[in-house]
């Protein structure tokens, strides 16, 4: 398989719960040898980005901070870019940061827009419907991402897209999704690596948001055996992965 560049999911991908799976660290510095470009694209929206690059170091891994691009990162940027500067941020505390680093205001009252991610506790009957009246007055929503559920350490998880999708029905209104699968999300990652989408390959556990969403923007995509991978959602999906591998370990075996 010739391949320009690689991204590449966090969760579920390089770890599942606090393990790292076998052999991934070995398939980056394959990568590293044969001087392909990679970054790392993740819609974990409970770290920031700096608590992402300390949990991967703390596995084992040496991934520069900066390669790793995340949904809060990328969000604060849009919204920067936008002009949108108040926020009522329903995201973890942690995942606060990133938002505060770029500038944007936390607010409870008069927000430009209601940022949904998957805030662990913090989502609650107060602040969904915190968030909900905000919507009615007039705030935009932004969803870090919209993904169904994740693979924790004592299993599966709710993620941020079954509380999106009931703000969306009780307001009347449609997130505008910043992470995977949103096209814009996959090519700012490209950007850094100045590869092509068509030369490109996309590797996670998720058959809609990271190889679905992928391929709609003219990559390759990768579906691990690990993670959230189940067998039958990938039936039922309607997606055709490039490729299927047990994990990140048998890369090398197809460069």
């Amino acid at each position: 398989m010739q391949i320009g560049a690689v991204l590449i999911d966090i969760d579920g991908v390089l770890y599942v719960g606090g393990r790292r799976i076998e052999g991934a660290d070995r398939a980056l510095r394959e990568l590293d040898r044969r001087g392909i470009p990679y970054r790392f694209v993740s819609n974990t929206t409970r770290l920031s980005r700096a608590s992402v690059a300390l949990r991967l170091q703390g596995l084992g891994y040496a991934i520069p901070e900066p390669w790793i691009i995340t949904a809060p990162v990328a969000a604060a940027a849009h919204l920067r870019e936008g002009g949108r500067t108040r926020c009522f941020l329903l995201t973890t505390p942690d995942a606060r940061t990133d938002f505060g680093e770029a500038g944007l205001l936390a607010v409870e009252e008069d927000a430009d827009v209601v940022v949904v991610a998957d805030a662990a506790d913090g989502i609650t009957y107060t602040t969904m419907n915190r968030a909900f009246r905000l919507l009615m007055e007039g705030a935009d929503l932004v969803a870090l991402e919209r993904d169904r559920y994740w693979m924790g350490s004592d299993g599966l998880m709710l993620s941020a897209g079954p509380f999106v999708a009931a703000l969306e029905y009780a307001a009347g209104k449609k997130a505008e999704v910043i992470g995977k699968p949103a096209p814009a999300f996959f090519l700012r990652a490209l950007r850094e690596t100045g590869a092509a989408p068509g030369e490109a390959v996309m590797i996670g556990d998720d058959i809609v948001t990271d190889i679905g969403g992928a391929q709609a923007c003219g990559m390759r995509g990768i579906l691990v055996r690990t993670g959230k991978y189940r067998e039958e959602t990938l039936q039922r999906s309607g997606i055709t992965p490039d490729l299927v591998i047990d994990s990140l370990a048998e890369l090398p075996n197809y460069l």
